[in-house]
């Protein structure tokens, strides 16, 4: 199958979850600007899931510059990453709504984590598609920064219990880290042409 498909359709299930995200912020009750720091818990949940997002819709546009064609395993290692993409609203909403308390950070958390092992399992299966000499091979290479964030998802997942202010910085950091662009993609891409 040609990868147009999946591109399409993950991109149109981007715009729902944001969409449904943003539906989930409340106006609040009062008209003074002292009410709006009522919701700064909510909207800063929001701000990093937004982000999030729009680090897993621009990595995935990546993933799919680099390949052709996908088979049946693709697509379902991609329906795989959107059911835990579309986890996002919910676990954002539970975190800002209950001030970042242990059980909804630490759920925060494991969506985050199975984010990131869907996607690390859609790219090894488009790489074994397409050949260990692939330029999405190549690209990707041992994919460090991946499996540190697995590795500081799993730590924060545990700091929600203890530290849930560690939790936290290591959200926003693990999001700024993958802020910077990985262009290692569009480099081999235009190196091959």
């Amino acid at each position: 199958m040609h990868k147009g498909r999946i591109e399409a359709f993950s991109d149109g299930v981007f715009a729902v979850i944001i969409t449904i995200m943003v539906l989930e912020l409340k106006v609040p009750s009062g008209s003074a600007i002292s009410d709006l720091f009522a919701l700064l818990p909510v909207f800063f949940s929001y701000v990093l899931s937004f982000i999030y997002l729009g680090i897993y819709w621009n990595n995935h546009h990546h993933l799919f510059q680099a390949v052709q064609n996908v088979k049946g395993h693709v697509l379902w290692a991609n329906l795989h990453l959107l059911f835990w993409l579309s986890l996002i609203p919910f676990v954002t909403a539970w975190a800002g709504e209950n001030h970042f308390e242990s059980t909804p950070l630490a759920l925060y958390g494991f969506v985050l984590l199975m984010c990131g092992v869907a996607y690390f399992i859609l790219s090894r299966l488009l790489i074994l598609d397409h050949g260990g000499e692939s330029i999405l091979a190549k690209s990707i290479g041992r994919d460090l920064k991946g499996k540190l964030s697995v590795l500081f998802y799993l730590i924060a997942i545990v700091a929600s219990f203890c530290l849930p202010i560690l939790a936290g910085a290591i959200y926003v950091g693990v999001a700024a880290m993958w802020l910077v662009p990985d262009t290692r993609i569009e480099k081999n891409l235009k190196s091959s042409e």
